[in-house]
């Protein structure tokens, strides 16, 4: 299927606009931005089409300084966690994929699990008092790590919506970073 868009009344060839099912989230910014591979290899600057056409088909895994080119120069912080979580080795263990939230459900998240473990830091203590965890303390322990994963997880939300903002520039960036880096 062949890809245009209407600019100032005239229809642009976009290149190719793959039908396949199981895109790979590369390959769907990319048609996003209505980029073909060779407009894509422009803006990349370091990969070649031939090689962005590898990692989209999954004939070759993306490396991850191609990663973090794609998700600066395609304005999308996300394909970094997704590699992460999904192409990397280690990432596939240790990594959960975050998804997207708007910021009101990422702070009701945060205060509900937040909430939660305030209820939970007493017994928290009991458990972790003499340095060990055994019988009915291991139960309780694991309830407690799975409420510590769920904040981790929507910092990491929080974390991911800031990145996008600041690269949609809805954030201004230098404002931002002058903020952050200040020491209080």
């Amino acid at each position: 299927m062949l890809g245009v868009t209407k600019e100032k009344g005239e229809f642009i060839s976009m290149g190719r606009v793959s039908v396949k099912e199981n895109k790979t989230l590369y390959q769907v910014r990319r048609e996003e931005l209505g980029l073909s591979r060779e407009k894509a290899a422009e803006l990349l600057e370091t990969i070649p089409p031939e090689r962005i056409e590898k990692i989209e088909n999954q004939k070759s895994m993306p490396h991850p300084d191609e990663v973090l080119v794609m998700a600066e120069a395609y304005k999308m912080p996300k394909i970094c966690n997704y590699y992460c979580a999904n192409d990397c080795p280690i990432g596939q263990q240790y990594v959960p994929e975050i998804k997207q939230k708007d910021l009101s459900q990422i702070v009701l998240e945060m205060l509900a699990s937040l909430n939660a473990m305030e209820k939970k830091q007493e017994r928290l203590i009991e458990i972790t008092v003499d340095g060990k965890i055994e019988g009915d303390e291991i139960k309780d322990f694991i309830h407690i790590q799975e409420e510590l994963e769920r904040i981790s997880i929507t910092v990491e939300s929080l974390q991911l919506w800031v990145e996008q903002m600041l690269a949609d520039g809805t954030i201004d960036v230098e404002e931002y970073n002058t903020y952050k880096n200040r020491k209080v």
